[in-house]
């Protein structure tokens, strides 16, 4: 029997306390000959071992590639809950270079003389069984509340789940007996006996007694990893199993890989000598001859995935088709990846397939395998770079999303010109930090976490905006993989009318993948954050946006109000970013917003741009369901206007409330410069809402009447016309030739689409 596994070698390390360092010697001996798993036995009541846990977190330290794993835990020493987040810790510190060896416990008269649980032989099939299921969930964070199990053996009450692996975190059970077999092909990852144990025809009846369980539990044999603690001895002349010369340790070895379906040979072994010609002179050997038989007899290598996962595939694609470079990374339903994928900030999704391309090159051959997949038809195909748009649909239920995070790269191009190149999948906040180190600043919305391709596609109404211009502004160059798979750099000289249109309307013309810009000198700023008793609140309002534009240009205010709260005064912050490093300046260009309204909080702080925008907690995006947004573009705050946007307000069909000052430099850039042709607002307002039908209608009745135009950036409506609010007339048909050039077929139509001239005529 063999199961196609890859072909592995460990050692198995005593974990001696004299001296202490042996250990970590041979391990990271291990480490330098190509070992693949260092392993430790876990027997803390011997007075001449380390402790394995913290033998195995020092490791984790002192060594970077090689994977470790206890061989294995002792069940009733670790409390299941705890040892779940030891290893999920460990996996993480380690860059997912941790495996779980479990088994029910040995010496149970010595462990119950340590303060630990008395198990009989058959409780311990049991008490492993109630472990795991602990363990995983503990691991499992995409589960709300806290993990309840209420076990003979072990128990949780609502224990806290996470911290969550950084890997698919196997579990290898030591198992011997039937039960305990039946057990490693239900639950187990890896069947981890040692061949010292074993009788002949062991292996045959344990492989057997596995594949039965698992195949009854729905699983695939071959997902169980067959692991094999061995010992021996070089010599000179044949001898028993593995006491004999390099030849004879290959031909065992050989026949237990392709035989017996053992695939990790973890040899016992505290003699580097030993170790070396090992790994030397028997591992390459072994390697090379499964190679060569599993070619004669066809083998299939093991799938990465678990016959549950590949049960959750979406019947519209064809998986085995994803072009090589990009299967590896290919990230799908059951993935390990997949929870920390498979939603944005604000949105749930379900996507079939998350490609993770790692070029220009990657992400033509991921829209090229998309259209065949019949994306923008038949399948949905989402482009992201961060997944924090509110408006995008960076993700879908079923489809394709080409996730473009690995296109991070942050370089200086000509530092006499601030001319930076920023890949489409760094963030915002890191853009800052990076630029930051030179003294300059590319105004880029309020939130670090948004990516880099969709600000930059769309417009972005920054903190510097009124100083600065939107982001766009800054944008000299574009590379472009076009819907046909063709990347061209869009400027001034080369392709332009895709320049004019990538900047404002990029996400309907191709996957932007990279940004030539113009940075700022921008040295430290002032940020203020004031609070306001807005009980009169069109007031407010009026003299709050009569005041912004009033300042000057280095001022740029945001202002936020939330739902209002029973019995308790409506309260709007106010984030104020001044670009001045003199307090007194700061102060007197903050003053005039102090009088607008009774203040009831203040902070004012110098700061650097970069600690201002880099504020996201970074982390996987867990939104669910679909944001409920709307958004408007406006001139000056008139008396009508704020009387409308108060009475919006007192409606309650918001939790979210903003206004974003523009005007400035945004205003000095012609309208037809760009996609984004609003130039003329003065602000921009956004409103979030927990019911569509609600927001709707208030804001319908009583803000969009005023509206001069949209941010589709902020805007979920779906419903006809808002396209025609966001683009006037003139730049709308100029998009629709523009679309009709560069993307006849409409692939990109699941982000407002603009449909192509042609189409339409048709």
């Amino acid at each position: 029997m063999d199961y196609g596994h890859e072909i592995e070698f460990g050692v198995f390390i005593t974990p001696t306390n004299a001296p202490a360092e042996q250990p970590v010697r041979l391990a990271q001996l291990a480490e330098r000959l190509g070992y693949d798993l260092a392993t430790f036995q876990d027997h803390p009541y011997q007075p001449a071992f380390l402790d394995t846990w913290t033998l195995l977190s020092y490791l984790g330290a002192a060594t970077e590639r090689i994977r470790l794993a206890p061989n294995v835990a002792n069940l009733p020493l670790r409390q299941p809950a705890v040892l779940a987040r030891s290893a999920a810790s460990l996996d993480l510190l380690t860059g997912g270079r941790f495996e779980l060896g479990l088994g029910s416990g040995g010496f149970w008269d010595a462990i119950a003389a340590m303060g630990g649980e008395r198990l009989t032989p058959g409780q311990g099939v049991d008490a492993l069984a109630e472990a795991i299921a602990i363990i995983r969930g503990i691991w499992d964070t995409t589960e709300r509340g806290g993990l309840r199990l209420d076990g003979e053996h072990h128990r949780v009450a609502g224990a806290k789940r996470g911290p969550r692996p950084a890997h698919r975190l196997p579990i290898h059970i030591g198992a011997y007996k039937p039960r305990m077999l039946r057990l490693t092909g239900r639950l187990g990852d890896g069947w981890l006996p040692s061949l010292g144990y074993l009788h002949p025809g062991d292996l045959a009846r344990g492989n057997a007694a596995i594949d039965a369980a698992a195949e009854k539990a729905g699983r695939d044999p071959r997902e169980i990893r067959r692991l094999l603690n061995i010992g021996g001895a070089f010599r000179d002349v044949p001898g028993g199993p593995l006491q004999g010369p390099p030849s004879q340790w290959v031909r065992e070895l050989t026949e237990l890989a392709l035989e017996d379906g053992m695939s990790t040979f973890i040899v016992m072994a505290d003699d580097p000598a030993l170790m070396q010609r090992f790994i030397e002179e028997v591992a390459p050997a072994v390697r090379a001859a499964v190679a060569a038989e599993r070619g004669e007899r066809g083998t299939e290598p093991a799938g990465s995935l678990p016959a549950a996962a590949l049960r959750l595939r979406s019947e519209a694609l064809d998986y085995a088709s994803i072009p090589a470079s990009l299967k590896a990374t290919a990230v799908e339903p059951g993935s390990w990846e997949y929870p920390e994928l498979q939603n944005t900030y604000l949105r749930g999704g379900a996507p079939g397939v998350v490609l993770r391309p790692t070029s220009s090159a990657q992400v033509a051959e991921a829209l090229a395998w998309a259209r065949e997949q019949g994306a923008g038809e038949r399948v949905p195909l989402s482009i992201r770079s961060a997944g924090h748009g509110i408006s995008g649909r960076s993700t879908n239920d079923g489809g394709i999303v080409v996730e473009l995070s690995a296109l991070d790269r942050i370089d200086v191009v000509d530092a006499s010109r601030r001319l930076v190149r920023i890949g489409a999948g760094a963030t915002w906040g890191r853009v800052a930090t990076v630029l930051d180190e030179h003294g300059w600043a590319i105004s880029s919305g309020d939130y670090g976490g948004v990516g880099v391709g969709g600000l930059a596609t769309a417009g972005g109404v920054g903190f510097l905006g009124r100083e600065h211009g939107l982001t766009i502004d800054h944008i000299e160059a574009v590379e472009v993989v076009l819907a046909d798979g063709s990347i061209v750099r869009a400027s001034r000289d080369e392709h332009p009318e895709l320049y004019w249109g990538m900047r404002g309307a990029g996400a309907n013309l191709g996957v932007a993948v990279a940004f030539e810009m113009v940075a700022q000198p921008v040295g430290e700023i002032g940020f203020a954050q004031l609070a306001f008793d807005a009980s009169d609140t069109a007031d407010f309002l009026e003299r709050f946006g009569a005041v912004t534009e009033a300042s000057d240009r280095v001022v740029t205010p945001f202002l936020l109000l939330g739902g209002d709260r029973p019995r308790q005064p409506r309260v709007a912050q106010a984030m104020i970013a001044v670009d001045a490093s003199d307090p007194e300046t700061i102060v007197g260009h903050l003053q005039p917003f102090a009088t607008t309204a009774p203040l009831v909080g203040q902070q004012v702080v110098r700061s650097s741009y970069a600690e201002v925008i880099d504020n996201a907690p970074g982390g996987a995006h867990r939104g669910q369901g679909e944001p409920t947004t709307r958004s408007a573009l406006i001139g000056s705050i008139t008396p009508e206007i704020a009387r409308a946007l108060a009475r919006f307000l007192d409606a309650g069909a918001h939790y979210f409330f903003q206004i974003r000052a523009m005007g400035g430099a945004i205003a000095d850039v012609p309208a037809d410069a760009t996609a984004f042709a609003h130039r003329d607002a003065k602000f921009s307002v956004i409103a979030f809402g927990a019911d569509r039908t609600r927001l709707d209608a208030a804001w319908d009745t009583l803000v969009a009447p005023h509206a001069t135009g949209l941010y589709l950036s902020f805007e979920t409506d779906q419903r006809p016309g808002r396209l025609e609010d966001a683009f006037p007339p003139a730049t709308l048909a100029r998009l629709r030739a523009l679309k009709a050039e560069v993307d006849p077929e409409n692939l990109f139509r699941d982000n407002f689409n603009i449909a192509p001239a042609s189409s339409l005529i048709d």
